[in-house]
């Protein structure tokens, strides 16, 4: 087939290249507009306020728009049991929970948060007491550097709620019936928290150690 120019004088192809030119640039000229933080007439980023409620404890904090809930965790509150491992959400080190959900929190803004239940390994003990899992991390020698353990222990927190309510996994066999906690449930459900040390089966029997009690 040729390649004739029609009305506007540009052939089929230019056209084409013309078309798609023009909407990669309105794309990054509207990624621009709605990305880009509020800045201040000396180019400074406009902080915006914040109530974070972490740990049964609300902070208020002025944070730039785009610090990371993690960031504002170690950074701004000195709550550093959370630990920045990767911070593409690839490791699960800093999982915390939300709400009663577990989350990655180098993957989400501190100021999406305004409000929310926060709860970081800091908060899972009752005082001295330690919370079920973090007893049988110990028992169970579920850890041997410790640096993901604090994210292993919230996301497992995390799942032992979403088996009590009843959620199915990849793993779960029969959807008709509230999963059991196997090893193939644990495994399936924790599978985005790394240990690069492979403490895996001490962790898979910690867990269910500690889901009769948690």
């Amino acid at each position: 087939m040729t390649d004739l120019p029609d009305e506007t004088g540009l052939t089929r192809r230019e056209l084409l290249e013309l078309s798609v030119a023009s909407a990669a640039l309105a794309g990054t000229r509207g990624w621009s507009a709605e990305a880009a933080p509020a800045r201040s007439a000396a180019g400074d980023a406009i902080e915006t306020a914040v109530t974070l409620r972490i740990n049964a404890t609300s902070y208020h904090l002025t944070l730039d728009p785009r610090t990371s809930l993690l960031d504002a965790l170690r950074h701004q509150l000195a709550l550093t049991g959370s630990k920045k491992g990767c911070d593409h959400g690839q490791c699960g080190a800093c999982t915390v929970l939300v709400n009663g959900r577990r989350i990655n929190a180098c993957l989400t803004l501190a100021v999406m948060h305004d409000g929310d239940e926060i709860t970081t390994i800091e908060g899972l003990a009752n005082g001295e007491a330690l919370h079920p899992l973090q007893a049988a991390f110990i028992k169970h020698d579920g850890f041997q550097c410790g640096y993901c353990t604090p994210g292993q222990i919230c996301s497992a927190a995390g799942l032992l709620s979403e088996v009590k309510a009843g959620w199915a996994s990849y793993a779960t066999d029969d959807l008709t019936k509230s999963p059991a906690l196997s090893g193939a449930e644990i495994r399936e459900r924790m599978s985005g928290n790394i240990c690069r040390c492979a403490a895996y089966p001490n962790i898979v029997a910690a867990i269910i150690d500690a889901s009769g009690e948690a």
